[in-house]
């Protein structure tokens, strides 16, 4: 039952509910907003609401924020947003192939081949390194493509031991959330740093930030595009089989048109999970390539937390995600997704 359906005390008590979210809801939103023009004093002296009321607000914490004192908001917003949308629409078109695959063909992975592969990377690793005397970066490279080959050729032998499906690999795909950040970003830092010393600098670079959040948004997109796929009537992909309608032309012209609005919503949710990430961000730039969410963190100082000057880049970094949401809200929600599927 939705709330116009309510009458007298039931509907006002929906919306005294309601009005009490909404307050809890936007009340930080409206509290940074604030700080962001207040002055030290301001701040230090205790909480204040309302301006001109409580308090003068001031535009220092602006001006210092797009004067370069603060850091250099202009280029580390277009580095934010350069790497947020190419990972993104990266993670997205992979993913979303990826989850079209293991919606629309069986999968048969032997688990003796996935162990195999585990055997010879690490096995191929370590021999390089110790016996043959190679660097690291290339005995990782070398000993992963025997690997993936040697356990693709396995695969077709009859090997013992279960056989995974499709949901299997899903699950493969989204266990890799469950290990802590820190394993990655701190294992891809030792890789870019070996890249690096044979002349291919990964790290504090656009192409090693945005691998790194395609790899790691990768499990989000399979994991919703997925659904997506399956609710699709595949009665519309037969009737182009029928028709001799290449693989490849099905998906890119019955399929992803079908599915838009999941794409379209996947996409955004990619963007922000790429545009908070802090963690990759902080292993893996130093300088050049830094996000929003490095210098926000940053604007400290010996004297402590100076709130005015973290408020006014909050709202920096929080403003682009509202515009997208504010934008695209209604491809978030489920009855216009499924009313775009049917």
């Amino acid at each position: 039952m939705s709330a116009r359906g309510l009458k007298g005390g039931g509907r006002l008590l929906a919306f005294a509910g309601c009005l009490i979210w909404f307050v809890l809801t936007m009340f930080p939103l409206y509290w940074i907003v604030i700080t962001s023009f207040k002055t030290p004093v301001s701040v230090v002296d205790g909480p204040t609401y309302l301006p001109f009321i409580d308090f003068e607000p001031t535009l220092n914490a602006w001006r210092d924020l797009f004067s370069g004192n603060r850091g250099q908001f202009s280029s580390t917003f277009l580095a934010s947003s350069l790497i947020g949308v190419t990972a993104a629409v990266i993670a997205t078109a992979i993913g979303a192939m990826a989850a079209y695959a293991l919606v629309r063909f069986p999968f048969r992975v032997r688990l003796g081949s996935a162990i195999l592969f585990f055997v010879v990377a690490l096995g191929g690793y370590l021999a390089g390194t110790l016996w043959f005397g190679l660097p690291r970066a290339p005995a990782m490279l070398d000993a992963f493509a025997a690997a993936l080959l040697l356990s693709v050729l396995a695969n077709r032998l009859p090997l013992p031991g279960p056989v995974l499906g499709n949901d299997d690999i899903v699950f493969w795909f989204v266990s890799q959330r469950m290990f802590p950040p820190i394993v990655a970003a701190f294992a891809l830092f030792l890789m870019y740093t070996e890249f690096g010393r044979m002349g291919f600098k990964m790290v504090d670079t656009y192409l090693g930030l945005t691998l790194a959040y395609v790899a790691f948004s990768l499990p989000i997109v399979v994991w919703l595009m997925r659904d997506f796929f399956a609710a699709l009537p595949i009665e519309v992909e037969e009737a182009a089989m029928v028709d001799n309608v290449p693989s490849w032309r099905i998906f890119t012209d019955i399929v992803v048109p079908m599915t838009m609005p999941g794409l379209i919503a996947t996409f955004m949710i990619t963007l922000a999970f790429v545009w908070n990430e802090f963690l990759f961000a902080l292993f893996l730039t130093t300088s050049k390539w830094q996000t929003l969410p490095i210098l926000v963190a940053g604007q400290n100082s010996q004297r402590g937390d100076e709130w005015w000057a973290i408020s006014a880049a909050a709202l920096i970094a929080i403003i682009p995600m509202m515009v997208m949401a504010a934008l695209l809200s209604r491809l978030m929600r489920s009855g216009l997704l499924l009313g775009a599927i049917k």
